[in-house]
C-alpha cells in the first residue's frame, strides 16, 4: 500500500473523529446513529494512521505530495 493521503487530509479526518466521538460521548447521537458514528470514527482513525484510503485508491485520488 502506497500512501495516498496528505497531511491536511489526515488532520481533517482526525478533527471529524474528535467531533463524532464528542457527539457520542455527550449523548447527542445515540442508538443506531451512534454506532454508525463510532464505526466511521474508527475507519477514519485507521486510515489517518496508515495514510492510505482504499476509496481514494479505487478512484485514483492522491492528496499527498509524493
Amino acid at each position: 500500500m502506497k500512501k495516498n493521503m496528505g497531511t491536511t487530509d489526515r488532520v481533517v479526518r482526525v478533527i471529524i473523529v474528535a467531533a463524532l466521538v464528542a457527539l457520542y460521548a455527550t449523548g447527542t447521537v445515540t442508538s443506531l446513529w451512534g454506532t454508525v458514528a463510532l464505526v466511521a470514527a474508527g475507519i477514519f482513525t485507521v486510515t489517518s494512521l496508515i495514510s492510505f484510503c482504499p476509496i481514494y485508491a479505487i478512484f485514483g485520488v492522491k492528496t499527498c505530495k509524493t
